[in-house]
């Protein structure tokens, strides 16, 4: 440690630190633009010039080492000229344009010009124009002139998304930020590049012109969409969710956020928002008031259950709902004698799990990976953040391998791949189980794979370092053999040190095998029930047709189908719509990867008629006499759902399997997985996401 004096206060600080971050542990304030605490150090903007004894001139705190005894001084008369010389020199070319700039209210160049810069320019050549571009449907560059060349955008795309999409062109005046890959930026992570850029250079295109940042109340959430949990704020104005923005959390999500928890906001008050009660009669859907509407289902439902029997209820449920809601689903299908609950509409095995599968380590770990093998996963687009972590470790000399059907651009060094068509995955992670006991001289699980130089290499990885994981993806989980493949992985973690964990697919896909949302005992599973196993369905938050590997054919026979979703969704099968709140608009709980639960409350009141998803499951539980639904709060649920604890116990938490590990014929079916923007009924609606490039592609995409 090294002590310094900043402003006649002392302080300790690593060896190594800069001059900023004594000032930050000291609770200081310096002036800045081009520093932030995620990305390099640029030294570019030189608004944080500081004082420093025996320097002879003013230094960039963000760019001086600290040295034991040094002198800083921020506030001095030399540290102040030279700010305000620095702030001078940015605003001669700056357009005066604040009070039509969607970053006015929460501008850093605005901020620091009120106490920094001067009351008039002495400047008066011609200002400099940059032309607006064009890069896509999720960022504004429509007002470039405002950019002082930070480079916060460009060292995020290098250092965090790992595409450097934006760089800088020209020199000195002529310098301006463009597009150098191609015409658009297309990172999965774009959006960051809004928040951490300190003027009005890069606005959010959606949210542009819509509101002023003053007039917004700011609500904190949790994303819905993949497991990581990424922590919300959700900026609301009259009653309307306007936009949203991270809110900082390093266990889970630093400061960042994906482009569809940032954007997918727009869906929440599109055209195909159910605001009412729909039934269908003679072909033809109207509108109806609840009661009619639960009643009716009520009667359907029993009518039912008396025709063939307590098990021809079924219910298929989204590992998008909250906790709540999944565990009330669940009681209401038990208490009425069924046994039939699945949130596993994607997968083609359904065994019996030993436990709760999760992530097999924290998600803060995977930042400090020495080894990380990647199975059946284009882990970029799918787990955003989850890469970026990954993408930390590798930029400090991690080693990434990788076992795919092909190779995917995941913006970060592979060191290894092995491809192979996801039939043979099992095939091919048995390879380099052999190559692990042939270099120890141990035996080989059976029927292991042979011994190939990318197993080899893949095998050797794992057997050095101290943090090695291996990764299983959504094509894993969704695998015809993903009991073997799991199995398999478990054996290779054993003799390697490694953990082993799925990287799970959606915001509570941990917290639907919590809580009981599958089949017990003889129960039907997703794929039984999808295949016309049933007779009347609940589907809560799911369309089969797009979230299911079967579709939703298989439902056509039932004499009952009741969609409860925010959207106005399978109208083609259902016989009753019941408008519910998504996370927006009701209180619940999420259990991410890790499992963390982590808790929200309602942002907006619900748009129209819609109700909260477990209100309406514990009044239908009410109508058709289940027992144990009388619930007054979302609270009372989660205590019961949970016993009050936040985080999965440890002793479910497993992700260990019976089954053995030979290698059978290969898989007959191709996992399915979700495209980046159809993963869930929310980003599927949202119209900025839908006009990306990722979305452009095929909406659902055969295993990786």
């Amino acid at each position: 440690m090294v002590e310094i004096e900043i402003d006649g206060q002392k302080v300790e600080v690593a060896e190594g630190s800069m001059v900023m971050h004594a000032a930050d542990a000291a609770g200081k304030y310096i002036p800045h633009f081009c520093y932030h605490k995620k990305l390099s150090i640029a030294a570019n903007c030189r608004m944080c010039l500081v004082d420093v004894e025996k320097a002879p001139k003013a230094m960039p705190a963000c760019a001086t080492p600290v040295t034991q005894g040094m002198v800083v001084r921020t506030t001095s008369d030399k540290a102040v000229k030279a700010q305000q010389s620095v702030m001078e020199f940015l605003l001669i070319n700056h357009p005066l344009d604040c009070p039509i700039c969607d970053q006015g209210g929460e501008c850093q160049l605005q901020d620091l010009a009120v106490g920094y810069g001067g009351s008039s320019s002495r400047y008066q050549e011609e200002k400099r124009v940059v032309f607006h571009k064009n890069v896509g449907p999720l960022i504004s560059m429509e007002e470039m002139s405002r950019c002082i060349h930070c480079t916060r955008c460009v060292r995020f795309g290098q250092e965090v998304s790992g595409v450097m999409e934006l760089g800088m062109v020209n020199r000195g005046e002529h310098s301006e930020i463009t597009t150098v890959v191609g015409d658009t930026v297309d990172s999965e992570l774009s959006g960051n590049m809004i928040d951490i850029c300190p003027v009005g250079a890069l606005t959010s295109k959606p949210f542009r012109y819509s509101a002023r940042t003053w007039e917004l109340s700011r609500r904190k959430s949790v994303s819905p969409h993949d497991s990581t949990g990424a922590n919300l704020i959700v900026q609301v104005k009259n009653n309307k969710v306007m936009r949203v923005v991270p809110f900082e959390n390093d266990a889970v999500n630093e400061c960042w956020i994906a482009d569809r928890d940032r954007f997918s906001y727009e869906a929440l008050n599109g055209e195909e928002r159910l605001t009412k009660p729909m039934i269908k009669q003679g072909g033809q859907w109207s509108e109806v008031s609840w009661q009619v509407a639960l009643e009716y289902v009520a009667n359907g439902i029993k009518g039912v259950q008396r025709d063939h029997g307590v098990e021809a209820l079924g219910a298929l449920v989204s590992p998008h709902s909250t906790l709540e809601e999944l565990f009330l689903a669940g009681e209401l299908v038990r208490s009425l004698g069924s046994r039939n609950i699945d949130y596993r509409l994607r997968n083609a095995e359904f065994a019996k799990d030993d436990g709760v599968r999760w992530l097999g380590r924290s998600i803060a770990s995977l930042s400090d990976l020495n080894t990380a093998l990647v199975v059946g996963s284009n882990v970029r687009k799918e787990h955003p953040l989850f890469a970026q972590r990954i993408r930390q470790a590798a930029r400090k000399g991690a080693v990434v391998a990788t076992i795919n059907a092909k190779a995917f651009d995941l913006a970060m060094p592979v060191a290894h791949q092995l491809l192979a068509p996801a039939a043979q995955w099992a095939y091919a992670l048995s390879s380099v189980a052999a190559a692990i006991a042939q270099s120890k001289a141990i035996e080989a699980p059976n029927n292991a794979g042979t011994v190939t130089p990318e197993a080899i290499e893949i095998a050797r990885a794992l057997q050095s370092g101290e943090q090695k994981a291996i990764l299983l993806g959504n094509a894993v989980a969704h695998h015809a053999q993903a009991s073997t493949l799991l199995a398999i992985a478990n054996w290779i973690g054993t003799q390697t040190g490694a953990t082993v964990g799925f990287l799970t697919e959606a915001a509570n896909t941990v917290g639907a095998q919590w809580v009981g949302a599958v089949p017990q005992g003889q129960g039907l599973h997703a794929g039984q029930m999808l295949a016309g196993g049933i007779k009347a369905a609940i589907l809560l938050n799911t369309e089969p047709a797009f979230d299911s590997a079967a579709g939703s054919n298989g439902l056509q026979g039932c004499e009952m189908v009741v969609s409860l979703s925010p959207f106005k969704a399978n109208m083609d099968i259902a016989d009753v719509l019941l408008p519910v709140a998504p996370f927006t608009e009701t209180s619940g709980s999420f259990v991410n990867a890790e499992g963390r639960v982590q808790g929200f409350h309602a942002v907006v009141k619900p748009l129209g008629d819609a109700r909260p998803a477990w209100k309406v499951l514990r009044v239908l539980g009410n109508l058709l006499g289940a027992a144990g639904m009388d619930f007054e709060s979302s609270q009372d649920v989660l205590a019961v759902a949970t016993r009050s604890q936040d985080q999965v116990p440890a002793e479910l938490l497993s992700n260990s399997t019976k089954t053995n590990m030979a290698v059978a014929a290969p898989a007959s079916q191709e996992p399915v997985v979700a495209s980046i923007y159809q993963l869930d009924g929310i980003v599927r609606r949202a119209p900025a996401l839908q006009m990306t490039a990722d979305a452009r592609q095929s909406s659902e995409v055969v295993a990786p």
